[in-house]
């Protein structure tokens, strides 16, 4: 069994600012290479169970990445993730936002189903591990210029 890749970080703003950012802002703070298109006009996440997460092209080309499957804002989200890949090829992020007092929060993440890539399970968790690596800065700080 592949172990989960397990994330954990600290920003200095309260969780429902965090959240928002994350789930509402993704155009601000996600990398264009990160992204299927490189030029993404949009990064939309649907804010329900079973919303879609997507880039909108400035043609209005969508590429479709995952599916929300946990809403609890702001403490929690869950989606499948399958970005530039098959949806049954899906793997699981959950996203976990914990108060710590007057406007810190703790991030965790988990990112985990990797064993359904059969061979390339192994190559995928180190390809994502890189690309937390590389998310993770801009994300904190947009939290903070967004602050």
């Amino acid at each position: 069994m592949t172990a989960p890749l397990l994330i954990s970080f600290d920003v200095d703003r309260p969780a429902d600012h965090a959240s928002n950012v994350w789930t509402s802002k993704l155009r601000m703070w996600w990398p264009r290479d990160h992204t299927v298109s490189g030029d993404p006009e949009e990064i939309v996440l649907e804010r329900y169970p079973g919303g879609r997460i997507y880039e909108q092209t400035a043609t209005g080309e969508h590429h479709e990445w995952g599916e929300v499957t946990t809403w609890e804002p702001p403490r929690r989200l869950s989606y499948l993730w399958h970005i530039g890949r098959d949806r049954r090829t899906a793997i699981e992020v959950e996203i976990t936002f914990i108060d710590e007092g007057v406007a810190r929060t703790r991030i965790e993440i988990a990112h985990s189903g990797w064993d359904k890539l059969g061979g390339e399970a192994e190559a995928r968790r180190d390809q994502n591990r890189n690309g937390w690596d590389a998310l993770v800065p801009h994300f904190v700080a947009a939290v903070a210029k967004e602050g």
